[in-house]
């Protein structure tokens, strides 16, 4: 069985307006990951990925690339822990901080 990884990552670029949030929440249930992801007012997308290790790389992966229209500059990551990041049993989309 594959350790359980949360993740906190500030992805950078052209990533508002690409529908970035709906295609991350789309991406992150398939793979059957908890967390959220919003907008932030600086221009940068900011999400939170937890479950399966391996799973989760696979979204940050997912992430450098984004949707068509995206042009992901750089992502900023930070292990966290899943009690600290008020996670919902379901990947949600988060009102722009």
């Amino acid at each position: 069985m594959t350790e359980n990884r949360t993740v906190h990552a500030l992805i950078h670029g052209r990533v508002q307006g690409v529908s970035f949030r709906a295609w991350t929440q789309h991406l992150a249930e398939l793979h059957g990951l908890k967390g959220w992801v919003r907008n932030r007012r600086d221009g940068s997308v900011e999400a939170v990925f937890s479950g399966p290790a391996d799973l989760v790389q696979v979204m940050l992966k997912a992430c450098r690339q984004g949707p068509g229209g995206a042009l992901v500059e750089s992502i900023d990551t930070l292990d966290g822990n899943e009690a600290d990041l008020d996670l919902a049993e379901r990947f949600e989309i988060r009102r722009t901080a």
